[in-house]
C-alpha cells in the first residue's frame, strides 16, 4: 500500500503557516476531482532558483510563479510543485489580492495540472481559471 503525503520545502526563507489546512484542502480537491492523493511535494524557492530549474529542464530564459513537474499515475496524483515566492508575491500586487490568496491558487494550479487541466488554450486558461476558483471558494469553507 502507498502511503500518501504532501510535503512541504522551503529553499528560501519562507515556511507555510498553515499547512494542515491547505494539505486537507488539497486532498479534497483531489478527491472531488475523482483522483487519489498518492505523493506531492512543494518547493518554495526565489527567483532565481525557479529561473535555473526553467532553463535546466523546460529551456525557457524567463522568471514564473510556478513548475510542476507530475508524476501521476493513472489516477494517483504524484508530482513536484516549485513555487517562487517573490513571483507570487508581485502577482498578488499585480492582482490586487492578498499573498495569501495568490498563494493558494499558485499552489491549487499545479494539482489541477497533476488532474488533467492545462492551459495552453486560451480557452483552457479560462477553464483552468475557473476551477482554481472554484477550489479556493472550498477552502473558505
Amino acid at each position: 500500500m502507498n502511503e500518501t503525503m504532501i510535503e512541504f520545502f522551503s529553499e528560501t526563507k519562507f515556511e507555510l503557516e498553515n499547512s494542515k489546512q491547505v494539505s486537507t484542502w488539497i486532498k479534497d480537491v483531489i478527491l472531488k476531482e475523482k483522483f487519489v492523493l498518492g505523493e506531492i511535494t512543494y518547493i518554495f524557492c526565489d527567483d532565481e532558483y525557479l529561473h535555473k530549474i526553467n532553463l535546466q529542464f523546460l529551456n525557457h530564459d524567463t522568471f514564473t510563479d510556478i513548475i510542476s513537474f507530475d508524476n501521476t499515475l493513472g489516477n494517483e496524483v504524484h508530482g513536484e510543485i516549485y513555487i517562487s515566492v517573490e513571483r507570487v508575491k508581485d502577482n498578488a500586487l499585480q492582482y490586487e489580492v492578498t499573498f495569501e490568496e495568490e498563494l493558494n491558487r499558485v499552489m491549487i494550479h499545479g494539482v489541477l495540472h497533476f488532474c488533467g487541466y492545462t492551459d495552453k488554450s486560451e480557452e483552457e486558461s479560462l477553464v483552468m481559471r475557473l476551477k482554481e476558483d472554484e477550489c479556493l471558494l472550498l477552502l473558505k469553507d
